[in-house]
């Protein structure tokens, strides 16, 4: 027997039936959105606590079994594919709120609460959680991804409301990482160095987190342009006027149709559009809204559509969020994938311009959706895999988008990660130094190479 069947066996004694290597665990298990993948964990763990996380890996080091951390599976660059087999650790059981410190604005999870979880139980609390990827993404993997949303513009990504985390390390110890003071000088940050790591040094097992008062006023609005070009340089004069914007979120004219008819949206046209949201007290989102109307106008914007209640603000952005299935629907039986470039927030409008140029030169009309606030946005590329060209076209269209992103002093991931799909362009970001900075940090804690292997770089 070799050495992973006898760890495996292992595990299968000590953990008895939250152990499976049933195939349709293992199979659920493989992948997550957007990036499909014919490999397999060799087994599946369900564990609910930081001792029991603690002692598989423990036991996955002793036998260098390849360990990969599963919240809720809605990575899209290929982080939870087993490239080495090993075992998936789910963590979804992990979903215990630990603590809420209402008065410090900080709240302690298990890191498989998900962040509709946390902002339920906040409801009372007059507190919430603002960082909403689109889907309903797990905190502990949204912290290894360092993701963020529709409301970073205002509240920052996964690396701003991370204040400290609970990490079991690649040989099985617990670490716990900062703390709730609002700043700290003690020692290395290690805090930052977990979030957006995508696994590669550990598991994050809990997290404290910033949460933030529910603000006096919301209102949310819509505005459409007559180019995505118009409705860009409206968002980038905004920013420039330092309007407190909360959300802004820019769908193409495909896009918008897609979520049209995918969410049975009524009164809206297919063309480029805003939804955004103000927050504040009733004077100041009077003054943001007053700025941002002027600003629209001078950019042939209609007049604002408003959702000032809780119902049609939800079903506003209940549509936002369900755009990437909506731009699915559009092809159906079609694979995707989803872009997620981000520029200085001066070059949005031309990067956007150049994106849509070659979607159309190479054949496709592409729905777009972009966290425009912090120049982030998403490219969603349909194509069939049994078309060669087309998956062909497909593949040079992402390349060109990233390629003119990083030219325009940009990043080739704003929130996704870099995963198995981007490694090549990390290089290209960061340079030969950086990187192999990065693997030396990866060696030091991850002698074994255990920890998500062959994700963001290769050893």
């Amino acid at each position: 027997m070799n050495s992973k069947k006898q760890g495996l066996e292992q595990l299968k004694q000590v953990f008895g039936s939250q152990f499976s290597d049933h195939l349709s665990a293992r199979k659920e298990h493989s992948c997550g959105e957007s990036y499909v993948s014919d490999r397999l964990p060799d087994a599946v763990l369900m564990l609910d606590s930081t001792q029991a996380v603690a002692q598989a890996v423990s036991i996955c080091s002793e036998f260098s079994i390849p360990i990969i951390a599963f919240g809720t599976g809605t990575s899209l660059e290929g982080q939870l594919v087993p490239i080495h087999g090993g075992l998936s650790i789910d963590l979804s059981g992990m979903n215990q709120m630990l603590e809420v410190n209402a008065e410090d604005f900080d709240v302690k999870v298990e890191a498989g609460v998900t962040r509709e979880d946390l902002n339920y139980n906040l409801k009372n609390s007059g507190l919430f959680f603002p960082l909403d990827p689109g889907a309903n993404a797990s905190l502990g993997g949204m912290a290894s991804t360092r993701a963020s949303g529709t409301n970073a513009v205002r509240y920052g990504t996964m690396k701003e409301v991370v204040l400290g985390l609970t990490v079991v390390t690649p040989n099985g110890d617990v670490i716990h990482t900062g703390g709730r003071a609002r700043k700290s000088a003690a020692g290395y940050d290690l805090t930052h160095l977990y979030v957006g790591a995508e696994g590669t040094l550990g598991i994050i097992t809990e997290l404290r987190l910033r949460v933030f008062p529910v603000p006096e006023q919301i209102r949310a609005a819509v505005c459409s342009f007559p180019s995505v070009s118009q409705a860009a340089q409206c968002v980038i004069e905004c920013m420039q006027l330092a309007v407190p914007l909360a959300r802004v979120e820019l769908l193409n004219s495909c896009q918008m149709g897609a979520c049209i008819k995918y969410s049975n949206l009524q009164g809206f046209t297919a063309q480029p559009t805003l939804f955004m949201e103000f927050h504040g007290s009733n004077t100041s989102v009077k003054e943001q809204v007053a700025s941002v109307e002027s600003v629209a106008k001078d950019h042939e914007g209609d007049d604002f559509r408003w959702a000032e209640n809780l119902e049609s603000r939800n079903e506003l952005w209940t549509a936002r969020h369900h755009a990437w299935f909506a731009g699915l629907a559009l092809n159906p039986g079609a694979n995707a994938i989803s872009t997620d470039v981000c520029v200085p927030i001066s070059k949005l409008a031309l990067c956007i311009e150049l994106a849509e140029a070659k979607a159309a030169e190479l054949g496709f009309n592409c729905p777009l959706v972009g966290h425009v606030g912090d120049g982030n946005f998403h490219l969603i590329i349909p194509f069939y895999s049994d078309q060669p060209e087309q998956v062909k076209a497909a593949e040079e269209l992402s390349h060109y988008l990233v390629k003119q992103a990083l030219a325009l002093s940009g990043t080739c991931t704003g929130e996704h990660g870099i995963g198995l799909r981007k490694k090549a362009y990390l290089l290209e970001e960061h340079g030969v130094h950086a990187v192999q900075t990065m693997g030396s940090i990866k060696r030091a804690l991850d002698p074994k190479n255990i920890m998500n292997p062959g994700k963001i770089f290769d050893l």
